[in-house]
């Protein structure tokens, strides 16, 4: 495929992994930001390849995991009001709340629609003046201009019967908050591409400089990621710690300009609870007060949740990457992609799809099938 195959050239492939081995002197501990990164790298066998002592931390970059199970809960309520019509991206469905999921509410009834952007949520409130429409707007700063551009739009339009529940989400607060953590691990960061298209990298610039940690800003192809590993490493055996642009194109250090102004007509920055790690401040978006006609959590009455995590859901050290979705006993048994307990498990984007769709096995079914195998 053009502009695809080239990033998927075996040959620079194992150019790059000779390259690293030969560049890496010690053990480093890189984490790769986003979602969609983690799966090229565990679907690849990328995190296996690499040199011994090279290890990579995925991080809590999958939207759709990092939606707060509050959030959820009050989508389902909204959801099952009579007279509304719900909307909401396919990734969203299958993610359980405390009690249920939204797929679920459309089984029993609910008018639950899948749409592909936020303007075909618009255009169904255009068309349904006696509905209620509202869109479910999550993700991290590469979708918030889209649902940004749908209110501004439903505002021309003048529509009294549209709104979005807003979970949006910023990266480098909880970059930030990962490095406070006095148990954190991570050397280095390879930063989401997508997000960086839109933001550019400057918000990078002074958490490099103040936890002297390499930030690379790197695509989601395998030889993206594998430069991007190397230029992290060449960083961390010089003693640098700056941002650098792997993803040069796409990104450039100043992102889409239009898209920021967009978002800061529509949005202000705000606290933001993170499922499964909790509260960070400043790291989330909501409506600004000139658009909180807009905002379904004000429109709809829904008091009273109390929010539930599953107990065996390891779903924040995950996140956090304190753990692998293999060190989870429930991991691939009563945790897998058709009967998730938690949104890692279900989502296109998070870490245990993504070593349950690479075949990667829990550490003691590792163990067992070891000790079989060796046994006389």
């Amino acid at each position: 495929m053009r502009y695809l195959a080239e990033y998927r050239d075996p040959v620079l492939a194992r150019r790059l992994i000779v390259e690293l081995t030969a560049t890496a002197t010690r053990p480093w501990r890189i984490m790769e930001v986003c979602g969609g990164q983690t799966h090229t790298l565990v679907g690849q066998g990328i995190d296996e390849l690499l040199p011994a002592g090279i290890r990579m931390i995925h991080g809590p970059g999958c939207p759709v995991c990092v939606t707060p199970l509050e959030t959820l809960d009050r989508a389902m309520a909204i959801a099952a009001t009579p007279g509304t019509v719900f909307t909401s991206f396919g990734d969203m469905l299958r993610v359980p709340g405390s009690t249920t999921d939204l797929l679920s509410l459309r089984a029993r009834g609910a008018d639950v629609r899948v749409v592909y952007t936020p303007m075909d949520a618009v255009r169904l409130a255009a068309r349904l003046p006696d509905r209620q429409v509202v869109f479910l707007a999550v993700g991290f700063e590469t979708t918030a201009p889209a649902n940004a551009m749908a209110v501004l739009h439903a505002a021309r339009l003048g529509l009294t019967n549209f709104t979005v529940l807003v979970s949006h989400v910023l990266v480098p607060p909880a970059m930030t908050a990962l490095l406070d953590d006095p148990d954190c691990e991570v050397q280095a960061f390879l930063a989401a591409g997508h997000v960086c298209a839109v933001m550019g990298w400057r918000a990078y610039e002074p958490l490099a400089d103040h936890y002297r940690v390499p930030v690379v800003v790197t695509g989601f192809e395998p030889l993206d990621l594998l430069e991007g590993v190397l230029m992290a490493v060449t960083q961390l055996e010089e003693g640098r710690h700056i941002v650098e642009n792997q993803y040069a194109r796409a990104v450039r250090r100043d992102g889409n300009t239009t898209a920021q102004e967009t978002l800061a007509k529509v949005f202000r920055v705000t606290d933001r609870a993170w499922r499964g790690i909790g509260l960070i401040e400043d790291s989330g978006l909501e409506l600004a007060p000139e658009y909180a006609r807009f905002d379904a959590a004000g429109r709809f009455e829904v008091d009273g949740l109390h929010p539930v995590e599953d107990p065996e859901c390891i779903a924040g050290a995950v996140l956090t990457g304190a753990a692998l979705p293999t060190d989870c006993p429930a991991y691939g048994t009563r945790c897998t992609p058709r009967t998730p307990l938690g949104a890692p498990m279900v989502s296109t984007e998070g870490t245990c799809a993504a070593f349950h769709s690479a075949g990667r096995r829990r550490t003691a079914d590792r163990d067992d099938a070891t000790t079989v195998r060796s046994a006389p």
